[in-house]
């Protein structure tokens, strides 16, 4: 791989000549915080450990400054990009800045949520700097249809991270903490400020890497594992026998499945581990 000059990521005056050029305004609606300080997309690759011979796909590349850093590390980058003029935008951009890395780079102009396939080899990695408003949702549904991706590091806001992060026992771990952890071993990688974004957030940001593991060894689907999280979670202040009433049919079938499980009926949601889910959700299939 050849060495890339110093100046082939963007610098803050590049983004917004880039912007002002393209007529475009960063939208709430779509979560849209453009990275404009070299450093920090150095960063994130350092902390997402890419590697030469990684297959990398990024969603919501927006004006490109994480995709060029991503490019001078990875053998191929593949990016999702949902807004038309940014899609439409950004493989010019790609070879403008690195034109000796331009074959190594894909676009695919599509929603990420939508997304069942990409182009080339299976990736390995997934980097991104995740629009707040559909973080969870995107995160989880690549790491579903991309069993490939070994290595995840995604950027989003500082609550969030904390969420997918947080063990059992912890007053934030939710829906989002064990439906990542049915993927993957999760922490949090590191903090973001605001004053490297444009336009600045309200929020801090922060870096949460997710290692692919095996899920808990269990006879139920991910679906039924889901179904019993989603039920526990929904009246999280409710002991489970109440909480999983629902989705088992009556409180005393919801307390036989725990009791086979060996999960006491008197706890609740946020105490149990994904294979603890597991496990429930096995007793009553």
């Amino acid at each position: 791989m050849s060495t890339t000059e110093p100046d082939a990521l963007l610098s803050p005056a590049d983004i917004r000549e880039l912007a002002a050029a393209l007529g475009v305004r960063p939208t709430k609606q779509r979560g849209q915080n453009f990275v404009i300080d070299a450093n920090t997309v150095r960063r994130i690759v350092r902390t997402a450990q890419v590697r030469a011979d990684d297959v990398v796909v990024e969603v919501g590349p927006g004006l490109g400054s994480l995709t060029l850093a991503l490019l001078e590390a990875a053998d191929e980058v593949v990016a999702v990009e949902i807004d038309d003029v940014l899609a439409s935008a950004l493989p010019a951009t790609i070879v403008a800045r690195l034109p000796e890395r331009a074959t190594h780079f894909s676009l695919v102009h599509s929603d990420a949520m939508l997304i069942e396939e990409l182009p080339g080899p299976p990736p390995t990695a997934l980097v991104a700097n995740l629009p707040y408003n559909v973080a969870v949702p995107v995160l989880l549904h690549m790491l579903d249809r991309f069993p490939s991706i070994e290595r995840t590091l995604v950027m989003v806001q500082a609550e969030v991270a904390d969420r997918l992060a947080a063990s059992p026992g912890n007053k934030v771990y939710g829906v989002p903490s064990v439906k990542a952890n049915w993927y993957a071993d999760v922490k949090r990688a590191g903090s973001i400020g605001r004053n490297v974004f444009w336009p600045a957030p309200n929020v801090d940001s922060g870096l949460v890497s997710l290692v692919r593991r095996d899920p808990p060894e269990t006879t139920a689907t991910k679906a039924e594992v889901f179904a019993v999280v989603d039920a526990a979670f929904a009246q999280r202040r409710k002991t489970l026998r109440a909480a999983l009433a629902g989705w088992a049919g009556s409180p005393a079938a919801a307390e036989e499945a725990l009791v086979a499980a060996g999960v006491s009926p008197q706890a609740r949601g946020e105490s149990l581990t994904v294979a603890e889910f597991a496990r429930i959700a096995e007793a009553k299939a």
